[in-house]
């Protein structure tokens, strides 16, 4: 993938995922913009962008984790989207999910997938903002003996979750910036 990709993911994140507006974020803050990635993240060309992008992302950093995943939901496609592209790229990474608490029934696990105690892992998000969701995926494969070997997200919108995550020890890499969306 190229930076054509690269701008093409921008354009659709834009279109698709982009708002003005006064929005009441899930930190309680509000905001004069709202990034959803969710229909951007969702869709088929959105999907490869996404996987192609974030896996020649991951080995530029130098990450070789065993398994990608985070908090459902934003995290879900994200890191599905890695796996399929690292399945066509080989080494393949696997996907698991975080649930945001434990089944209360069958296994009553709170990851789902191919994870394991002692897997090399990256945390991906959708969207960062404050870091809480990133942290909370991370506590929990912590608990889980996973080790963390970073955090990906689709969009960092800028406002401190990058240096919240930098400042609890675990590095940060993302597709887009917030500035890369505002015209």
């Amino acid at each position: 993938m190229t930076d054509a990709a690269r701008a093409e993911l921008v354009a659709l994140l834009r279109t698709r995922s982009f708002r003005r507006g006064t929005f009441t974020l899930s930190s309680g803050r509000e905001s004069s913009y709202y990034v959803d990635a969710r229909p951007t993240t969702m869709s088929a060309r959105g999907l490869s962008l996404v996987g192609a992008l974030g896996l020649r992302e991951l080995r530029a950093a130098g990450w070789a984790p065993e398994l990608v995943g985070g908090l459902t939901l934003g995290a879900d496609p994200v890191a599905y989207a890695i796996a399929a592209a690292s399945d066509r790229d080989p080494p393949a990474i696997n996907g698991f999910t975080v649930r945001k608490e434990a089944k209360g029934h069958g296994t009553g696990r709170r990851i789902e997938g191919p994870f394991h105690g002692g897997a090399a892992v990256v945390v991906v998000e959708d969207v960062i903002t404050t870091g809480g969701s990133a942290l909370r995926a991370i506590e929990a494969v912590q608990a889980g003996g996973g080790v963390v070997l970073g955090v990906l997200a689709v969009v960092d919108r800028e406002e401190g979750g990058r240096e919240a995550l930098l400042g609890s020890g675990v590095p940060v890499r993302s597709l887009v910036r917030l500035a890369d969306l505002i015209d």
